[in-house]
């Protein structure tokens, strides 16, 4: 099985440079805030992306001077598990989110610690890496954020509104999430988190997806304007066997006649060549088998 899109999204992301503290913290702020646990006891990550797990001790350390108690083997593959157990690493990271040290935190999202655009986005990332997921394009267009906590999704929603976004809200059993299922909001969202690659492999998707629809639409189109054509021949062909079935063709004006014998030569000829070939305007032609089926008919 191939690498998903929606892994090679995390993949960029993680390729991106932990920039300054404010930022590194806002982006640690939305893994904390939509990953396994997090607690005034402990911190657990659980992720299968290799990427992710390798960027989250330089976050940690970058955001609040702490390392995590438990790192994974990269190469085992399958879930990786990161863990914060110890009390003087728990501690750091409370106190950066304003949270109290007595008792498990209220988990919401706090506004102040986002204070620039650029906050912003890295917090959108971290949530992204911790609790994303976005569909693969050529399938369909779907971008949603996961959390369990049903203030956090209702908190980074009225975020999203005021950064630009329209997305929608929604609970999934004990889950709550946040999606989107538009393209453009979809390439919006991977553009401001750091995925502009993938925002762009996602457009170009899009475009390729529009133009095989556009083609299948005109091939359909065709089919049946070429299927009308042959039915209304074959119509034709069938009044005029009549008509000389019944010794009436020699009866008729010489320009039906003209026309029934150019019909009956090229049978699916398109009505446009017939006018050509008998020198009148297709209007003529069509006026002149209407005759034709309407003296068969009689």
């Amino acid at each position: 099985m191939g690498v998903s899109f929606s892994s090679n999204v995390k993949s960029e992301l993680c390729r991106g440079e932990i920039g300054k503290k404010c930022c590194a913290q806002a982006e640690a702020y939305g893994v904390l805030l939509y990953c396994n646990t997090f607690t005034a006891h402990g911190v657990k990550i659980v992720t299968e992306h290799a990427d992710f797990a390798a960027r989250l001790p330089m976050l940690f350390r970058r955001a609040f001077g702490v390392s995590f108690d438990e790192t994974p083997e990269p190469q085992l593959g399958g879930k990786l598990v990161l863990r914060i157990t110890e009390r003087d690493s728990i501690l750091p990271i409370l106190r950066a989110f304003g949270m109290r040290d007595g008792g498990d935190p209220v988990l919401h999202l706090n506004r102040g610690v986002l204070e620039k655009p650029c906050c912003e986005a890295s917090f959108l990332r971290g949530a992204f890496l911790a609790g994303g997921s976005v569909t693969d394009p050529e399938k369909r267009y779907h971008l949603e954020l996961t959390t369990p906590h049903l203030k956090v999704c209702a908190e980074t929603y009225s975020l999203l509104l005021d950064m630009g976004f329209s997305p929608r809200d929604m609970r999934r059993g004990a889950t709550a999430l946040i999606y989107f299922k538009q393209s453009d909001q979809i390439e919006d969202f991977l553009t401001a988190v750091g995925a502009p690659v993938s925002a762009m492999e996602l457009m170009e998707a899009k475009v390729e997806k529009e133009m095989r629809n556009k083609i299948n639409r005109r091939v359909n189109c065709d089919d049946a304007n070429l299927n009308k054509t042959l039915d209304a021949a074959q119509e034709q062909l069938a009044a005029i066997r009549k008509l000389r079935e019944r010794g009436r063709f020699d009866e008729l004006p010489q320009q039906l006649k003209d026309t029934a014998a150019l019909r009956e030569e090229d049978p699916f000829a398109p009505m446009a060549e017939l006018a050509e070939a008998l020198g009148v305007t297709k209007s003529a032609v069509n006026h002149r088998m209407r005759k034709l089926l309407d003296l068969a008919g009689s």
